[in-house]
């Protein structure tokens, strides 16, 4: 980590998009930038699998537990929930976020399944809301299966994915204010390049403490 300004937050950055698009890397790149800057920053990615809700969540994305479709969203929901206060307390103190995934996933992946939208919103109500999440969006689902270990996991299918672009695209179209969309099939240079010019022009605008929730 770098130096935090105790004069104003940090900046809560989220990337997003389906399975293999780059988010990881993506996030991980842009720590990197952000650290050789002297910016106070931290890279989170949920789910967050090291606690209690998060090693069950683990067990069922590796096809080891086999969990409701409603309890293992709340699960999702809750992991997201008890870094809470650890996560504002970053932000208060002047600590950049980097989070890879954050709860439109879990409303979009769960919406995918079936379960009603607004159903899937209403526990993530009061969360930290993002400054700016980079939707990382590819023109083909096909384009993901060239991607390596494609299918691991319990969500990594063709068809399940593509029902999971569409309800992300939904989602962009209602928050667009604070989404910026992402060419994922571009070079990873590039990628990164446009995601540092938008998380600089987001550093300049934090001008004090005010933190959004999600509503």
């Amino acid at each position: 980590m770098g130096t935090s300004s105790a004069s104003k937050r940090g900046a809560f950055i989220v990337l997003e998009g389906c399975d293999h698009t780059g988010k990881s890397t993506q996030s991980h790149l842009l720590d990197e930038f952000l650290q050789k800057r002297g910016v106070a920053v931290k890279r989170m990615a949920f789910p967050e699998r090291k606690s209690n809700i998060g090693q069950t969540i683990n067990a069922y994305l590796t096809n080891k537990k086999q969990i409701s479709d409603e309890a293992i969203h709340l699960l999702f929901t809750a992991n997201r929930w008890e870094f809470q206060n650890e996560m504002k307390e970053l932000l208060l103190s002047g600590t950049s976020l980097i989070v890879d995934r954050y709860l439109y996933s879990g409303v979009a992946y769960s919406t995918a399944k079936g379960l009603s939208y607004d159903w899937c919103l209403a526990p993530e109500k009061g969360l930290l809301r993002p400054d700016i999440v980079f939707y990382m969006k590819m023109s083909s689902i096909d384009g993901l299966l060239e991607r390596g270990n494609f299918g691991d996991e319990r969500y990594e299918k063709k068809e399940f994915q593509a029902k999971v672009s569409n309800v992300f695209e939904d989602i962009y179209a209602k928050e667009r204010h604070y989404w910026h969309e992402i060419d994922a099939e571009l070079a990873g240079d590039d990628i990164h390049k446009e995601i540092v010019k938008q998380t600089e022009c987001l550093l300049k605008t934090l001008t004090d403490k005010t933190l959004q929730y999600t509503k």
